[in-house]
């Protein structure tokens, strides 16, 4: 191939890659463990090379299904990112670079593989729908060393509470699994001004998203044959009630309704759902 004097140079070609599955790899799908590898390769191209046959584990053919072993040998045939793609994945990360400072949280537990912090009321956990950095960018502006940093579930950007983080794939996918299956119990403490009635143990009501003029999301109950509504089940237990938070002198609301503290237990995992279900009632939460 000619090259023209003072032209562009012509980009190198891309080569077969072999990587080798390590821990952190081990029990991915092979999709996507490609996905992550192949960032700004559209999906439609990885699954094409993989039903291609041109992907191979230890040689051999294998589908995007397959779950993948420590010391598996993945080849990877050639694949070429488009360079509007590519100047695009670095303009955002460069972006999240810039506006994400570096910042740590309350450790309330850490070990090699995972990390649980205390994350505040009005931090978002990731950036996103209007939200520039949250919780795991900073951390792994904090933590520029760690090779792994992965958010293991979510909380609403205006609840506090334990964030769990993983510092390995393989803890990742164990408790993202145990979460799947209901192994793990997740208890909120809400406190709502006025008193909670004690027979309302369980809020069973369909939530619906929608989106007012300005693009904001918000989520609202709905009648149960409403066909977009989303199952949505809340279980209620009053910890404590009265005008005066437990151990303490202070009033939480200036409110002759009072308060009442709640247990709350969710068993669907909808987006603001224990705030627009306790707000159905007529009992807002303190704060909201």
């Amino acid at each position: 191939m000619k090259h023209i004097i003072g032209g562009n140079p012509v980009p190198a070609l891309p080569q077969v890659k072999t990587l080798t599955i390590d821990e952190d790899g081990a029990g991915q799908r092979l999709d996507n463990y490609l996905m992550r590898h192949l960032k700004g390769v559209p999906k439609t191209h990885v699954y094409r090379i993989i039903r291609s046959g041109e992907v191979r584990v230890n040689k051999g053919r294998a589908s995007a299904e397959t779950r993948l072993n420590a010391g598996d040998e993945v080849r990877v045939p050639p694949v070429r990112i488009s360079e509007r793609v590519a100047e695009k994945a670095q303009a955002m990360a460069q972006q999240v670079a810039s506006h994400a400072p570096a910042k740590e949280f309350a450790v309330l537990f850490e070990d090699d593989s995972l990390l649980a912090i205390n994350k505040p009321a009005g931090v978002a956990v990731h950036g996103g729908s209007g939200v520039s950095f949250g919780v795991i960018e900073q951390l792994r502006m904090a933590r520029p060393q760690a090779k792994f940093l992965e958010l293991v579930h979510r909380l609403d950007r205006e609840t506090s509470g334990i964030l769990l983080v993983a510092k390995r794939r393989s803890a990742l996918k164990n408790l993202q699994d145990q979460f799947r299956e209901r192994e793990t119990g997740k208890t909120y403490l809400a406190m709502v001004i006025g008193q909670w009635p004690a027979n309302k143990k369980v809020l069973d009501k369909p939530l619906l998203k929608y989106l007012l003029p300005d693009g904001e999301r918000r989520v609202k109950v709905v009648a149960k044959d409403d066909p977009d509504g989303m199952p949505s089940l809340t279980l209620v237990k009053v910890r404590a009630a009265g005008g005066v938070v437990p151990g303490t002198h202070q009033t939480p609301v200036s409110s002759d309704r009072g308060y009442s503290l709640l247990e709350v237990t969710i068993k669907t995992g909808r987006t603001h759902q224990i705030r627009v279900h306790l707000a159905s009632e007529g009992l807002p939460i303190v704060g909201d």
